[in-house]
């Protein structure tokens, strides 16, 4: 009798801890889309079709995306010897696209958010082709071939719950710019603390996180951080601006772990599943930690006197006249102003403009 009773116990806990994960995931869902949509209140549709037209920054972005963190993920995988199923799921995370965390990350680092919100819908929509892709190249060396199910309809969706929220936000900065500023100004917040939820939520919701093995545990923590410094280092050998090489730092580390989730949910059987969900868990949560840590080291550092070394002259200008970040958003430069800045405070190899 007793051991009813406490299976019963186990039961109901078990219950109430899906009922509340499910909560939560509505909740994070609809919060996300709020805050996508304020991001969208500062983007202008002329910078949009400018990065189209001179697609230089989105190409890097991509490069990095889709070219440096699959092959990263490979050489984990082979650095630390893990088991051929914890091997997939860490070439699953790399070769998904950017999630849309990178966008909120990118507005409090004074990124070009033009480039991030065009960066995060393109590589969505090359993930319909560049995942096949890299799981074809980079997971051959554990499983044979003709074994990946990627979830297309997934990938679909993300596309509609990034583009949709992100249009009805354009259409409102074109048509009520002053009422968008209000909403860019509370999404920025909102979203702020959308992350720091969903980092506490996850320790305290997925309780068996930390109980895994050491080499997915080093993984999941430095696999963030790579791509950030990665992609920034990136950027800046190809010279770009400093606020687009924020911008495309934050688009390379920040991925995208509901795909990844479902990725993994159609690619292993349910007891194998055990082995390897611990890892997008761990790499969202570091995502979110390292992006955290980076916002704060980066507004202090705009407080200190060495502040104007990483920012372009315009933005420099803004700092001096204490502009509020919601109204004038210093990342909106055109690639001529930009590029104009940076010849002006440092000699560069000059690059071939598309």
């Amino acid at each position: 009798m007793w051991n009813n009773s406490s299976e019963h116990n186990t039961t109901s806990v078990a219950g109430s801890t899906a009922v509340i994960q499910q909560a939560l995931g509505l909740t994070l869902a609809v919060m996300l889309g709020l805050v996508i949509f304020s991001l969208g209140c500062s983007v202008e549709v002329n910078k949009i079709w400018l990065n189209l037209k001179r697609p230089w920054g989105i190409l890097v972005g991509l490069v990095c995306q889709f070219g440096m963190m699959p092959l990263t993920s490979y050489l984990l995988a082979l650095g630390f010897s893990v088991s051929p199923v914890q091997a997939i799921a860490i070439i699953v995370v790399g070769s998904c696209p950017g999630g849309t965390i990178s966008n909120i990350i990118t507005y409090w680092l004074d990124g070009d958010m033009d480039l991030s919100i065009t960066l995060t819908s393109v590589s969505t929509l090359l993930g319909l082709g560049t995942m096949p892709l890299s799981l074809y190249l980079y997971s051959r060396t554990w499983v044979q071939a003709g074994r990946m199910q990627i979830p297309y309809l997934n990938i679909g969706l993300a596309c509609i719950s990034l583009i949709v929220p992100v249009t009805c936000g354009v259409l409102v900065n074109y048509k009520w710019p002053k009422v968008a500023r209000i909403f860019l100004k509370v999404g920025s917040i909102v979203g702020g603390l959308v992350m720091l939820g969903v980092g506490i939520a996850s320790i305290l919701l997925y309780d068996g996180l930390w109980n895994t093995e050491t080499s997915i545990l080093v993984i999941g923590s430095v696999f963030p951080m790579i791509g950030y410094f990665a992609g920034f280092i990136i950027s800046v050998i190809v010279r770009q601006p400093w606020n687009r090489c924020r911008t495309i730092a934050m688009e390379t580390g920040a991925q995208n772990m509901q795909i990844c989730g479902t990725v993994l949910q159609l690619f292993f059987p349910p007891h194998q599943l055990s082995q390897v969900i611990t890892l997008p868990l761990m790499y969202s949560c570091f995502q979110l930690l390292t992006g955290l840590l980076l916002i704060i080291a980066y507004q202090i550092y705009k407080r200190t006197p060495c502040k104007n070394y990483f920012m372009t002259s315009e933005e420099k200008g803004q700092s001096e006249d204490n502009s509020p970040k919601g109204e004038i958003n210093s990342a909106f430069e055109s690639d001529s102003s930009c590029k104009s800045h940076r010849d002006a405070e440092q000699p560069h190899v000059s690059v071939t403009d598309f």
